[in-house]
């Protein structure tokens, strides 16, 4: 009855919708699916017709509204790929890469200043656009990489002195002595002795720098035995005494770290027998040490500076024995 006073529109809407559901059960698959062209009369069905609801039968309301957004999605990927491209020119990643490595390599650059070394480059664009990919780059410069800057521009005017002890076979104890200079970590001078005291370490800062002034800063800890005859010593060389914090070894870490490649290259692999022993090993370990033996801290180079062998493919390596055969050095026979 009420179909019957209804209006002619949607009584053939109603039609349609239901014939379409009538022809989706009767078709042959597995399974019921609706077609592609189905799932788009619906959704012109859901913008034509506001009674669309009604008549719906094997799929929800909800799942017509996915077919839409959907479709939605679809079209405006496929017109954003085919319509013509505007607006700011687009950032390639070549440039990217390089704003990034700008910002990393100097931390307290900004917009302005990598913008003006991107326009000298050749590259154009403007300076906003480096300010919008500069908030992306990592603007937190690793400590450390600060801290080796800060060496590599100070180190050749900075040098360490200190002591370690080493037990004899008597079971004494000998002092050993030595002057580091940070610029190529070279030992610039070394003595040992059973009794130490501020005469007798400012004699051998004297002899770490006999024709050549000495460096601006002098590194030592506290002490006792470097007391104010030895920091006026240091005062009267030219350099300045610089003491380190209380049980802060690493702030002489130079000097330590050579402590302890001293340690494991040689003297826990011998009993020191006097004194006079242990400065023949430390002799021939400081000429092993400043001619073969390479450093990490200068690129696998050598303090003395070791030279790089030619080789050629018929050429052989020949060994050489240092400090008794704990250690070899190779070269390529001529």
């Amino acid at each position: 009855m009420v179909s019957a006073f209804g209006s002619r529109q949607d009584l053939v809407l109603e039609n349609l919708a239901l014939r379409q559901q009538l022809l989706a059960l009767h078709a042959k698959r597995p399974r019921r699916r609706l077609s592609a062209v189905q799932k788009l009369f619906w959704v012109m069905l859901r913008s034509l017709w506001s009674a669309w609801k009604k008549p719906l039968i094997l799929v929800t309301p909800g799942t017509v509204v996915g077919w839409h957004r959907a479709g939605f999605r679809l079209y405006w990927k496929w017109l954003s790929r085919t319509r013509r491209a505007g607006g700011r020119k687009s950032v390639s990643k070549e440039i990217r890469a390089l704003i990034f490595r700008m910002a990393a390599e100097n931390p307290s650059w900004g917009a302005p200043r990598i913008h003006g070394e991107l326009l000298k480059l050749g590259f154009d664009l403007s300076e906003p656009t480096v300010s919008r990919w500069l908030r992306r780059a990592l603007r937190r410069p690793d400590p450390l990489q600060r801290w080796l800057t800060f060496l590599r521009n100070h180190r050749e005017g900075i040098a360490a002195m200190d002591f370690f002890t080493v037990p004899t076979l008597t079971f004494g104890v000998l002092y050993c002595f030595f002057v580091i200079g940070h610029d190529r970590r070279k030992i610039l001078c070394f003595n040992v002795t059973r009794t130490p005291n501020a005469l007798w370490i400012a004699q051998q800062m004297r002899e770490a720098w006999p024709y050549m002034p000495a460096h601006r800063f002098l590194l030592f800890d506290r002490d006792s035995k470097f007391g104010d005859d030895v920091v006026s010593c240091a005062k009267n060389l030219g350099s300045e005494p610089v003491r380190t914090a209380f049980r802060s070894p690493w702030q002489n870490g130079v000097a330590e770290r050579w402590v302890g490649s001293c340690r494991r290259d040689l003297l826990d692999h011998v009993i020191v027998l006097n004194e006079r022993h242990l400065k023949r090993l430390m002799a021939e370990y400081i000429s092993y040490y400043h001619e073969d033996r390479t450093h990490l801290g200068l690129a696998k180079d050598t303090p003395a500076g070791r030279p790089v062998a030619i080789r050629s493919p018929g050429n052989r390596i020949h060994s050489f024995s240092r400090l008794d055969g704990l250690h070899h050095r190779y070269a390529v026979a001529a």
